[in-house]
């Protein structure tokens, strides 16, 4: 069974593949210029499209009944996959909030930019994870802070 990281790699992935188009943002640009906000603009509209298609499915499922294996052991394997599977769709109802800042921050001018130093994330990082807030230098700051302060 896939994980849920993977999941989310896959609708990426989908996402990208639906906007379709040649075009990729580039350092050949001025960075986060119109053509490449647009760009990440639609990437998000598409991802979040793609994760209310994935959950109808799942909404589809459990309305159409509740489990009714005859077996116990068959009971309990249905119902841990359903455990995994609304655990999934509650990771990316929590993924459509960050979706739904991305496109603010756009809309505000604010997109692409480090929330912590104000410097470009980069367009790698933007374009592996779209919803990025912070750089790789911040981002990583952040984690070790948070494993001291867990550790202490």
């Amino acid at each position: 069974m896939p994980t849920a990281f993977a999941d989310e790699i896959d609708i990426l992935a989908k996402a990208k593949r639906a906007i379709g188009g040649d075009y990729v943002p580039s350092d050949a640009e001025p960075y986060m210029c119109d053509v490449q906000l647009d760009y990440f603009r639609r990437l998000l509209l598409e991802w979040k499209k793609s994760i209310f298609d994935a959950s109808a499915g799942t909404l589809q499922q459990l309305q159409d009944g509740p489990i009714r294996e005859p077996d116990l052991n068959d009971r309990a394997s249905s119902e841990t996959d359903w455990g995994i599977e609304l655990r999934t769709r509650d990771r990316q109802r929590k993924l459509i909030a960050k979706i739904d800042s991305a496109l603010r921050r756009i809309e505000e001018g604010e997109y692409g930019f480090c929330e912590v130093s104000g410097e470009p994330i980069g367009l790698g990082r933007l374009i592996a994870r779209p919803i990025a807030t912070m750089t790789v230098e911040a981002q990583e700051a952040h984690e070790r802070r948070e494993k001291i302060s867990r550790d202490d």
